[in-house]
């Protein structure tokens, strides 16, 4: 009896070993480590680490040019509100696979949702740096001195569920890579349920990042303004979050060309035509709605004023233009038109969601905010850290290709 507890305790032993070894071993660096992209972007994150040392300790006065008037900047504005939106591939095309059968879309699923999940794991952290007192951010999950009805403490909620699902999601990739196939199994168990559960999730989230901004009627422009925010917020989300799953493919399929499956490969203009025909359907409508929202505000008055020149180059570049590109990349099967229509919408996404936020908001104040250089330094870092975290997972993990004993895209 004696032995035989000796021997399994041993295997554990071994098998806790073996396991520590295989992380390590994973840790190292693979391909090239000074790479121009290496060097500036670690130099990022390196002068990025130390300035939130710095805001930690010496406050958000001495690190932000935020104040009572303006409490919220490009953190927020930025790296929530905008980042946010960004995230929106993931649970649109988990629903195009799971909820309506897109199986075409298979192959670029699990990039998606780990884009998704990095996108909310970096921007939730990244929240922390806007927080005066950081400690607090545990208030929302143990309703300490929060308000149940406040729509902050929904979106925080449903941000921390949001991130649990997605890593739900994308869990099976975590087991191929580490062998577990029982777990592998269970997990793959959970997809759907999750899927369904991230899709309510998210359009509630998404959303209620715009219900925030309804507080601030009379502090946003009247053109930015609107009772319809939560939906423009939802709907915007949609098209920004596809337009940047075919940026970050196009790169992918540049940067990782000797991991990507061979299936991905021969479909991959089928897939970017797909995407195409997502965006623009969700741009149409989300023009659609601002026109609506124009006329029924009566904000023709505003129009030949500074804001309302910006509003048009907003509207009419960055929404209307990429529209008719993505319709002729669509119609002629371009994938350069695609592809050219998707970065001019992830500026236009940058530019609407930074003008909500930051740029209509106390448009007419004789003082403005405007963001410090620690700030966007820091917002450098957050992007590049992402981007490393991104680059790690797919160089080790079953993300782009599938393994012999695993057909997950099947």
């Amino acid at each position: 009896m004696n032995e035989t507890t000796s021997v399994t305790a041993q295997g554990e032993v071994k098998g806790l070993v073996g396991f520590v070894k295989f992380i390590i071993s994973e840790l190292k660096p693979r391909g090239k480590v000074f790479t121009p992209f290496n060097i500036i972007s670690g130099a990022i994150i390196l002068l990025g680490a130390v300035l939130i040392i710095y805001r930690f300790a010496k406050g958000l006065g001495a690190a932000t040019n935020l104040s009572q008037d303006y409490p919220w900047g490009l953190w927020i504005g930025f790296d929530v509100v905008t980042g946010v939106a960004f995230a929106g591939g993931a649970y649109t095309l988990t629903c195009m696979v799971y909820i309506f059968g897109a199986k075409k879309y298979s192959p670029i699923i699990r990039a998606t949702v780990l884009s998704g999940f990095l996108a909310y794991a970096f921007y939730a952290g990244a929240l922390l740096l806007d927080l005066g007192r950081p400690w607090n951010i545990i208030n929302p999950i143990i309703g300490n001195a929060f308000g149940l009805s406040s729509v902050l403490f929904l979106v925080a909620w449903h941000f921390m569920l949001y991130m649990i699902t997605e890593l739900v999601e994308f869990s099976p990739a975590i087991a191929e890579w580490l062998g577990w196939k029982k777990l592998r199994k269970f997990l793959m168990g959970l997809t759907l349920g999750a899927v369904i559960f991230g899709i309510t999730l998210s359009i509630l989230h998404q959303s209620g990042l715009g219900a925030l901004y309804l507080l601030a009627k009379g502090k946003i422009h009247p053109l930015w303004y609107s009772e319809f925010i939560p939906l423009l917020f939802f709907v915007s989300s949609i098209f920004a979050g596809v337009s940047l799953v075919i940026f970050e493919g196009t790169i992918s399929h540049r940067v990782f060309k000797d991991l990507i499956n061979p299936n991905l490969h021969a479909s991959y203009e089928k897939i970017v035509a797909g995407l195409g025909k997502i965006a623009l359907g969700a741009m149409f409508v989300y023009l659609f709605l601002k026109i609506l929202v124009f006329i029924h505000g009566k904000n023709w008055e505003y129009i030949s004023s500074p804001m309302g020149y910006w509003y048009l180059v907003e509207i009419l570049g960055f929404v209307l233009l990429p529209l008719i590109i993505y319709i002729a990349g669509v119609k002629g099967g371009s994938i350069g038109l695609i592809r050219a229509a998707s970065i001019i919408t992830i500026v236009g996404i940058i530019i609407n969601r930074l003008n909500v936020s930051i740029i209509a908001y106390k448009w007419d104040a004789p003082i403005r905010y405007f963001p410090s250089w620690i700030e966007i330094e820091i917002t450098l870092a957050v992007i590049c850290a992402e981007i490393w975290a991104f680059r790690w997972v797919i160089k080790r993990m079953p993300v782009l290709n599938e393994r012999p004993d695993y057909k997950w895209m099947h």
